[in-house]
């Protein structure tokens, strides 16, 4: 079982391991890494070891809004003039979200992701933060961000890891770029039957919105251009600074 993102391989005594970096439970500035038994294709559900050299702590910058469905060709045709000369993706995607169960009082989420549409494209593993709401200044919600390219064998990988399946949903869309910022405008859909991605219904009249940006820690003036961006769509959409806890 191979997947990106091997750090190394390592024996100790007569076993053989393999050693993957895994978002430290704490959300900080150091990364993890899960050993991971060659010769048993088991590995300790909570085993980590903080690596602490050659990481670079990188964070989301997001706001997040909706429109209704009779809404969407005008929020297009407003995206397609503000945003970067070339012409929209459109995605349609499958997405798990995990959980594994430890001491901590959360438990740990992993997201994996991978494309319906596009044959070979690999799939991502993602690892989203507490969002920090503290500053008030601060015009967009900041959570820790980990997102790496894996191979297929992704969920066999993470259920031999000891993590199991909370839910699942295909999510169809479209993606602009303006700069360094992504605009995302996706509907999400239920999956009815387990694993099925082809029996599927939508779960709401409207389309979810999201502006956001990936940056190191510290670049915090981004989201004085998020803003900025979001403003001109208005009164089309309104994107927010939303915390995920009112929604609970």
């Amino acid at each position: 079982m191979k997947l990106f993102g091997l750090l190394g391989t390592h024996t100790f005594g007569n076993g053989s391991f393999e050693v993957y970096p895994v978002p430290y439970l704490t959300g900080g500035s150091e990364s993890s890494c899960v050993v991971f038994n060659l010769d048993t294709m088991e590995a300790p559900p909570v085993t980590m070891m903080p690596v602490t050299g050659g990481t670079i702590n990188m964070m989301e910058y997001l706001l997040q809004g909706s429109v209704l469905d009779h809404s969407l060709e005008s929020l297009i045709h407003r995206l397609r003039g503000l945003c970067d000369n070339m012409e929209p993706e459109t995605f349609l995607d499958h997405e798990m979200v995990f959980l594994l169960k430890g001491q901590q009082a959360s438990p740990f989420v992993l997201r994996a992701r991978r494309s319906m549409d596009r044959a070979g494209a690999p799939w991502h593993l993602r690892y989203l933060g507490q969002p920090e709401m503290g500053d008030k200044n601060r015009h967009a919600l900041v959570r820790n961000c980990v997102d790496i390219a894996t191979s297929e064998n992704l969920t066999d990988f993470l259920m031999e890891m000891g993590f199991r399946m909370d839910h699942e949903f295909v999510a169809k869309g479209h993606l602009f770029r303006k700069g360094i910022m992504k605009i995302m405008v996706y509907k999400i859909f239920r999956i009815l039957v387990p694993g099925n991605t082809d029996s599927t219904e939508a779960l709401s009249l409207s389309y979810l919105v999201e502006l956001s940006v990936v940056a190191p820690a510290g670049q915090d003036m981004v989201s004085d251009d998020m803003k900025n961006f979001a403003e001109q769509l208005k009164p089309l959409v309104h994107l927010e600074k939303i915390d995920p806890k009112r929604l609970m």
